[in-house]
């Protein structure tokens, strides 16, 4: 969109037919419109992309192996004369104790995201075109403001999500059974009587000694921090402010960009620290133009591509030194503004050519 710039020296009667111009303005005074710019602060806001979680892990049971002395025949008798009468019966004991065994089912995960706003919604007065029934002569008049809003930017952050947790399941082991025979009496002698000892026998058993358990282990969360502006304070059109008319047309920034490049030396940031800043910081709330070029060697695609990267550079820089990127506006020409007979098919010396290779800035309209 066309800026206006407003130089008295160049107003009659066209003053006082103009909407919204400065009031009591001087000969060959000139002046801009300044805006207050919106301010935005930077806040952090901490999202968790992965939940805490816990890892369960089985300590397996642990048995013991014990000997036990177990009485296979018990004291008797024998009789002289009448013989003991001896049967036989069975003994059953538990050879192996039961258990458990654990089963461990780990936790599982799912997918999410969640979308953070990082830029808000804004507006801004913009300048309309002339209307095409103008009866004025003067392309500053018949023209009108326009309030135009620009939508909010998001940004989407993927984030995990705890389905299940781990959990342990038991599987019981079962017990083992043995038997043993022994002897009993069934009559004893009647008349003599023998004594007979007791017969004794050693027999191995495991028992449980630790049954099965799990130990847990806390996993923590994982978080990430995201960075949004949030607008603190709208600003808007202000009041119009004199300037230096040699400001409102172009001036010569004299960057030298090395060839196809449109980064910055770091000679090239010193000259905008000394040209670009002290005029910013002398006219607060004005909007700078930064206008970059070529010459017409190469194609007209890639000189319009480069030249408009050579602008946002200088743009990107200024914004980077805390000057508002709404004040700023970065334009680039390619070769279509030649300033000298170099134009396309056209022999000129490199001198020549260096003079369409230029990088400008000028104040213009909010």
């Amino acid at each position: 969109m066309k800026k206006v710039l407003l130089c008295c020296a160049l107003m009659t009667a066209a003053v006082s037919m103009a909407q919204d111009l400065p009031a009591n303005p001087q000969p060959g005074k000139c002046y801009v419109r300044c805006t207050t710019p919106d301010v935005y602060v930077n806040e952090t806001v901490t999202i968790t992309v992965k939940p805490a979680y816990k890892v369960l892990k089985k300590v397996p049971a642990t048995f013991k192996t014990v000997t036990e002395r177990v009485m296979i025949k018990p004291e008797g008798k024998k009789l002289t004369v009448v013989p003991e009468k001896w049967g036989t019966e069975t003994v059953s004991y538990v050879s192996k104790e039961g258990g458990n065994t654990l089963s461990i089912t780990p936790a599982s995960f799912g997918t999410s995201s969640e979308t953070i706003e990082i830029k808000p919604a804004y507006a801004q007065w913009e300048l309309g075109a002339p209307a095409p029934d103008c009866a004025s002569g003067n392309p500053n008049d018949c023209r009108y403001w326009c309030y135009k809003g620009y939508p909010a930017e998001f940004t989407t952050v993927e984030t995990t999500t705890l389905a299940s947790d781990a959990s342990t399941s038991k599987t019981p082991i079962g017990s083992k059974n043995a038997s043993y025979t022994k002897q009993v009496l069934l009559e004893p002698a009647r008349v003599v009587e023998e004594i007979i000892p007791a017969q004794y026998k050693e027999i191995t058993k495991t028992v449980l000694d630790n049954d099965a358990y799990t130990t847990e282990e806390t996993v923590p969360a994982v978080t990430e921090t995201v960075t949004k502006e949030v607008l603190k304070e709208k600003g808007g059109l202000t009041t119009w402010k004199e300037v230096e008319c040699s400001l409102v047309e172009y001036q010569a920034l004299p960057i030298n960009w090395n060839l196809g490049s449109a980064t910055l030396t770091s000679q090239a940031r010193n000259i905008i620290d000394s040209r670009l800043m002290p005029v910013l910081a002398q006219n607060p709330g004005v909007k700078l133009e930064i206008a970059s070029h070529t010459d017409v060697r190469g194609g007209a695609s890639s000189n319009q591509s480069l030249s408009e990267r050579r602008a946002k550079a200088v743009a990107d820089y200024l914004i980077s030194k805390g000057i508002n990127a709404s004040l700023l506006v970065a334009n680039g020409y390619g070769e279509s503004k030649i300033k000298n007979r170099c134009k396309e098919g056209v022999s000129c010396t490199e001198r020549e050519h260096a003079v369409n290779r230029r990088t400008e800035f000028r104040l213009i309209n909010n």
